[in-house]
């Protein structure tokens, strides 16, 4: 199954994004970069869901892949809805949401982890 992406789609840098909130070594960021990051996921996120769903459609009824993949972007589009977030907790769940997201980009166009798009 291979993604056909209407944007160019980087794994690696989306992944780094998320990893700024979600990592071991990761260092509680400023208000400002919390800002600047909040807007850096949110555009991550809105790049993947077109990319994610295009894709999952394509698969039969009832796989678990379409279905992971389907239920990724109902979270994300849900997120992305409730506005900006509120708290850490809250960044942190966009973090996750775009972790979540490149995987299932990555699992429907077999890209290897950590590279671009198809």
């Amino acid at each position: 199954m291979t993604v056909n992406t209407s944007h160019p789609i980087d794994i690696g840098t989306m992944r780094s994004t998320a990893h700024r909130l979600l990592g071991d070594d990761a260092e509680p960021p400023s208000p400002q970069e919390l800002e600047t990051l909040t807007l850096q996921l949110r555009g991550h996120i809105d790049l993947l869901i077109p990319e994610v769903e295009t894709a999952a459609l394509r698969l039969p009824r009832y796989y678990p892949p379409r279905d992971s993949a389907l239920t990724s972007v109902w979270v994300a589009r849900r997120l992305l809805r409730s506005g900006p977030p509120p708290g850490a907790k809250e960044h942190r769940e966009l973090a996750y949401c775009l972790t979540s997201l490149c995987d299932r980009y990555q699992e429907l166009s077999g890209s290897p982890a950590g590279q671009g798009g198809p």
